[in-house]
């Protein structure tokens, strides 16, 4: 039987002052949503938490292309494309795995529709009991990482930049500032977009899964966003790395990566059972 309805908490074109927690599937997520500091027009950010069925959840988020026209429209067109068919769609492993992929392929064809030239990102996190299973386009990443630390799950970015620093040719520094960190080679809104799914992983009581779009990852190195939330309450965790990148976007700091951009951050983890 289909769902007929999803009560799926929306964040479009939003500029939060704090982080909200909501409780969705079997854990709690930690979210920021927020424009560019100093900037006037939309946030071209967007994201959903998705209550899929008990225990159950998905998280999306896209990150419009602010260098082309429409990017907060094509990012809402991502969101609400995948929650649509999600929706639609029975809680099943196969079926539901179908409806995300369905849901990026609609999305792409939302957006080419424009007739603008517009694209997003899409990042969309599958969280079942104990099982995450992550689908991405483009260079908003997913992490997973255990409480000491230890990285379980890191997505590559669809980019040059990306692909060097996943192949060792240059180092997390050299990419901030790279001629070309803001060039992305695989997107929604592309005749040749390629859907990255990742594997199937088992998540412990306190694992955290983090899903950010660049305006986290290119103000904070990566083993500062890992140690931040690893431990500690998850919104007090989002609240420093939130505070942290709007302190490099405004505040910029030698030998420190600053990038004003449009921030969106959706950090989970499992609650445990009782008993």
């Amino acid at each position: 039987m289909a769902l007929q309805t999803c009560q799926t908490v929306y964040y479009i074109d939003r500029h939060m002052e704090a982080v909200e927690v909501e409780s969705v599937g079997p854990g709690s997520a930690a979210v920021y949503c927020s424009r560019s500091p100093g900037r006037e027009g939309p946030n071209e950010d967007a994201a959903a938490l998705i209550p899929v069925a008990q225990g159950h959840c998905v998280l999306v988020l896209a990150d419009g292309f602010g260098g082309h026209p429409a990017g907060a429209q094509a990012a809402e067109i991502a969101v609400r494309s995948v929650e649509r068919l999600v929706c639609a769609a029975t809680p099943i492993d196969d079926t539901l795995r179908s409806a995300i992929v369905d849901g990026f392929e609609t999305a792409n064809q939302g957006v080419r529709d424009l007739g603008v030239g517009a694209a997003t990102t899409l990042a969309v996190v599958d969280i079942e009991g104990d099982r995450v299973r992550s689908y991405h386009v483009g260079d908003s990443a997913v992490l997973v990482v255990g409480q000491r630390g230890r990285i379980k799950m890191k997505s590559v970015a669809h980019s040059p930049v990306g692909y060097a620093v996943e192949s060792g040719l240059i180092d997390e520094q050299e990419a901030m500032n790279h001629e070309e960190r803001h060039v992305v080679s695989n997107m929604v809104g592309s005749a040749e977009m390629r859907i990255e799914i990742g594997p199937s992983l088992v998540l412990a009581a306190r694992d955290t899964v983090l899903v950010g779009t660049d305006g986290l990852w290119d103000n904070v190195m990566f083993d500062d966003v890992v140690e931040q939330i690893r431990k500690g309450p998850l919104e007090k965790s989002v609240q420093k790395l939130v505070a942290d990148c709007r302190s490099r976007m405004t505040s910029p700091t030698p030998d420190l990566p600053s990038k004003p951009d449009d921030l969106t951050m959706i950090a989970f983890r499992r609650v445990r059972a009782s008993g």
